[in-house]
């Protein structure tokens, strides 16, 4: 298989994965990935002070509160957990509980 034709089946197994989500930002071929994301109404669903949930999830309660208030928003790996979390909030007390 070339390279390009593996990028292809790469971006075609991941539209296939991501096109069952509510998400609505697509860079075509059915890849899609999360939109904006509220951080407070995640970290409400779970129950969370902003520090334990920081804590919880990896990041500076600085970093939460940015997010919180709009200055910024959650990118990347952070922004793909925010989303599961959002999704089940529970999730953040079983595997990433301390």
């Amino acid at each position: 298989m070339s390279d390009d034709t593996e990028f292809e089946h790469l971006l075609a197994s991941l539209g296939s994965i991501l096109a069952d989500t509510d998400d609505d930002l697509s860079l075509g071929s059915g890849l899609r990935l999360p939109t904006a994301i509220d951080a407070a109404a995640v970290r409400s669903k779970t129950g969370l002070s902003q520090a334990t949930f920081a804590r919880r999830i990896g990041v500076a309660v600085g970093t939460l509160r940015n997010w919180e208030q709009g200055r910024r928003s959650p990118q990347g790996p952070a922004r793909d957990l925010v989303a599961l979390l959002d999704r089940n909030p529970r999730s953040v007390e079983d595997p990433l509980g301390t």
